[in-house]
């Protein structure tokens, strides 16, 4: 009897209703579908396809610019990639289990870089949290390159101007448009 009731009181709901809930034998039942609204608009025309790349042809100053320094940023790590797999052949490191560690993860960090800056450039928007969160790692670093015994500040201002330049384009309109989600 009560299943034969919630499938009377399912029914009585349409497919184009706003109701959130179902009267179930008594009991309120959350209908909650993906929490998707419902509109009349079809969905061809309510989702435009995604394209950074504005009307007139030309990407915003500001998008270009931050994939270029994202782009350089990994060819520069990818650099110090190889730097690291030369002295690890070159060398006798104190551990080859820290040097292999410390190659493989600059290896790896240079690959992510690169995917991140090939997404910024088609205008993927997980980009932008990624970018940001490569930044500010740049950024402690550069900052512990300030201090300490082995302070080097030169490294730490080539840290620096490009972590803060990368995340105040971030946060330009342009990238932001150009990196927002469609759905």
């Amino acid at each position: 009897m009560k299943i034969e009731g919630a499938v009377q009181a399912h029914r009585t709901v349409s497919e184009k209703s706003t109701s959130n809930r179902l009267s179930y034998a008594g009991c309120q039942i959350n209908s909650f579908v993906w929490d998707s609204p419902v509109s009349d608009v079809s969905d061809a025309s309510a989702s435009p396809e995604r394209n950074p790349t504005p009307i007139g042809g030309r990407r915003a100053l500001p998008h270009v610019l931050v994939t270029a320094l994202l782009g350089l940023e990994a060819v520069l790590l990818a650099g110090a990639a190889v730097f690291l797999l030369y002295e690890l052949l070159v060398d006798v490191p104190t551990s080859y289990a820290s040097a292999v560690a410390i190659l493989v993860i600059a290896a790896l960090a240079a690959v992510w870089l690169a995917v991140v800056a090939v997404g910024m450039w088609r205008g993927a928007p997980w980009t932008r949290g990624a970018a940001l969160f490569w930044q500010l790692v740049q950024l402690a670093i550069a900052i512990g390159s300030f201090q300490g015994v082995f302070a080097r500040a030169d490294i730490g201002w080539f840290l620096l101007v490009p972590a803060v330049l990368v995340i105040v384009l971030l946060f330009a309109r342009s990238v932001m448009l150009a990196t927002a989600r469609r759905e």
